[in-house]
C-alpha cells in the first residue's frame, strides 16, 4: 500500500488512463469510483491510512462527475469527525474542450480538501504557452492548481495528447515528491 491513493472516476476511459500515468509519477496506488458512484469498503480504509490523496475526474457541465460528486458527499462523515485533517490533496480534470470549465472543476476539488482541512499540492510546472507550443509540450493547456488534460471528444484513450500524459506522470512525481517531505 502506497502512502498515496489516486480516487478517480472516469466515464469513458480517458480519465483512467490519465488517473494511471498520475500513479505511475507518484507509485501511487488506484482506487475507481465505479459507474454507480461506488466504492468497496477496502478502498475507504486506504482512503483513511494514506498520507496524501489524490482526486481525479472528468469535467462535465462544468464541475465534476455525478458519480465523483457522490464519492465526494459520501465523505462527509469523514468531514464532520475530521478523519483527513492535515492530509496532502492533489487533482486533475479531464474534458473534450481545451477550456470546458475546467478551473471549475479543479476549485470545487480544491474546496473539497480543504473542508477536509487538508493542504493542496499545486501542478508546479510553468505554462507552454509561446507560438511554438504543440499538444507534446508539459503543461500546454496552462494549468497551475492541478492537472489539466484534454481528451477530443472523438478520440481513443490512446489519442490523449502525449504532452497531457507526460505532464501527468510529471504531476505525480511532484506529489511524491512533496508527500515524502511530510511525516
Amino acid at each position: 500500500m502506497s502512502d498515496i491513493v489516486v480516487i478517480y472516476h472516469s466515464g469513458f476511459g480517458h480519465t483512467r488512463r490519465v488517473a494511471e500515468y498520475v500513479a505511475k509519477g507518484a507509485n501511487a496506488t488506484l482506487l475507481e469510483i465505479d459507474q454507480n458512484g461506488d466504492l468497496p469498503e477496502s478502498s475507504w480504509e486506504a482512503l483513511d491510512k494514506a498520507k496524501t490523496i489524490v482526486f481525479g475526474t472528468p469535467t462535465y457541465m462544468g464541475n465534476a462527475s455525478w458519480q465523483f460528486k457522490k464519492f465526494a458527499d459520501a465523505t462527509s462523515r469523514i468531514w464532520f469527525n475530521r478523519g483527513w485533517q492535515n492530509k496532502l490533496f492533489a487533482g486533475f480534470t479531464n474534458s473534450a474542450s481545451p477550456v470546458g470549465d475546467k478551473g471549475c472543476t479543479m476549485a470545487w476539488l480544491q474546496v473539497l480538501a480543504a473542508q477536509h482541512g487538508g493542504i493542496w499540492i499545486s501542478l508546479d510546472l510553468l505554462p507552454s504557452n509561446t507560438k511554438a507550443a504543440t499538444k507534446a509540450d508539459l503543461n500546454v493547456l496552462g494549468g497551475a492548481a492541478g492537472l489539466l488534460v484534454q481528451s477530443p471528444s472523438d478520440a481513443s484513450v490512446d489519442e490523449i495528447p502525449s504532452g497531457d500524459l507526460d505532464t501527468a506522470t510529471a504531476y505525480g512525481a511532484r506529489i511524491a515528491d512533496v508527500t515524502s517531505r511530510f511525516k
